[in-house]
């Protein structure tokens, strides 16, 4: 009698069925993770902003012609390399001279995403 090599219909189906369900238990996991995306890109971007206002205070102290003068929180925007995307916004609000404000950075979602960024006042 010839031996046979492979699997039985059944073995075939089974298989497709744990995969089916291993599959419909990870697709939430992973809708998921768009919104999460989301709030660390406005977390990231926040401290992008604050190590900006804090470099740019330290170098614009050391030598006035070095950095950009930040009276706004929207000025804070200016020590970064690049703009912010489009789609994020910075609250204005006013800084001192010397003065640490908190700043507040936000996407232009249905339901915002904020985070919260030091801003450091110079002249």
């Amino acid at each position: 009698m010839k031996r046979q090599h492979g699997f039985t219909l059944i073995e075939l189906i089974m298989v497709i069925v744990i995969l089916g369900i291993l599959a419909a238990t990870a697709m939430p996991r992973f809708i998921n993770l768009t919104g999460e995306a989301r709030v660390a890109k406005v977390e990231g971007f926040a401290g992008a902003l604050s190590s900006g206002a804090a470099i740019n205070y330290g170098s614009r102290t050391a030598n006035g012609a070095l950095g950009v003068a930040v009276t706004n929180c929207t000025d804070v925007e200016n020590t970064l390399q690049d703009a912010l995307p489009a789609d994020l916004s910075i609250t204005a609000a006013a800084i001192a001279a010397d003065a640490s404000v908190a700043c507040t950075v936000s996407d232009s979602e249905a339901v915002p995403n904020t985070a919260t960024f030091t801003g450091i006042g110079i002249l």
